[in-house]
């Protein structure tokens, strides 16, 4: 499937709107009551996260028929099936669900584009801040608050010595630890959800460590948002992170930072370095 510069355009311009309708369902239900059970891999699902999908699922297929949708909340795809894909959705409903129960409105809506194992699209919505991140391939990376004029993002070079480091609100780690250890006072920023690859791609923070268990729907649509504001995603090897490669959706640990030429992996402990 061929898709020009104009059609990854205006599927972001629909992704966007698809995924405001999901996140204005997830207020409603954020806002009463809503039942948690625990899935198979033993994370929450709450009946928010059923709702977004079942909404984004249901205007992906009718917005382009032919293409693919994986969610989160999907059937189990075999991969002999995926490894057929060259192109496909692949979406996070609800990003964020354990910052949704603590309700500390750090979660969002991911949508994106995967064409040929490398995202192209991605759309995050965070419902309670009423804020988009948005970028396709070779159009920028864009952000807009509370459906004002979208404004360009970029993320910014580097100061080993003044570095301010993005971690993770529900998921810190020792490996984590060791790496802050590495710098000088740096300044470390907590967030929920794929917000904190967007605070790379915005320029408030400098680098994220990922270094712990995601799945490759927690970073598609970050993905090509970072790529498109002058950063990337890559393993703890410095190498790219791809798109359904192989039987697992379990991503590798990763670094979203700038394309600076600063090797990060210089700083992780040894059994982090993969």
């Amino acid at each position: 499937m061929k898709l020009t510069q104009d059609d990854l355009q205006k599927l972001c311009d629909a992704c966007i709107d698809i995924a405001h309708q999901a996140g204005e369902k997830i207020l409603e239900i954020y806002q009463g009551e809503y039942s948690v059970e625990e899935k198979a891999d033993k994370t929450p699902l709450t009946t928010a996260d059923t709702a977004a999908h079942n909404i984004i699922e249901k205007a992906l297929k009718k917005l382009t028929p032919v293409i693919p949708v994986l969610s989160e909340e999907s059937e189990k795809i075999p991969f002999e099936i995926r490894k057929t894909w060259q192109t496909y959705w692949l979406v996070d409903p609800l990003d964020g669900t354990r910052e949704f129960i603590k309700r500390n409105g750090e979660f969002t809506v991911n949508i994106a584009l995967i064409h040929e194992h490398k995202s192209i699209l991605g759309v995050i919505f965070a419902p309670v801040m009423d804020v988009d991140y948005f970028a396709w391939q070779s159009g920028g990376a864009f952000k807009s608050e509370q459906r004002q004029a979208p404004v360009k993002i970029h993320c910014r070079q580097p100061d080993i010595n003044k570095l301010t480091i993005a971690g993770s609100r529900s998921h810190a780690s020792p490996g984590l630890q060791y790496f802050i250890q590495q710098f000088k006072n740096p300044e470390v920023m907590s967030m929920g959800s794929s917000l904190k690859s967007c605070l790379v791609a915005e320029g408030r923070a400098d680098i994220y460590p990922r270094l712990g268990l995601t799945s490759e729907w927690d970073t598609a649509a970050a993905h090509c948002i970072v790529e498109e504001a002058g950063g990337q995603i890559v393993k703890t090897s410095m190498q790219p992170l791809l798109y359904n490669t192989r039987d697992s959706l379990l991503n590798p640990e990763f670094f979203v930072a700038a394309k600076s030429g600063v090797d990060w992996s210089v700083y992780l402990q040894l059994n982090d370095k993969k």
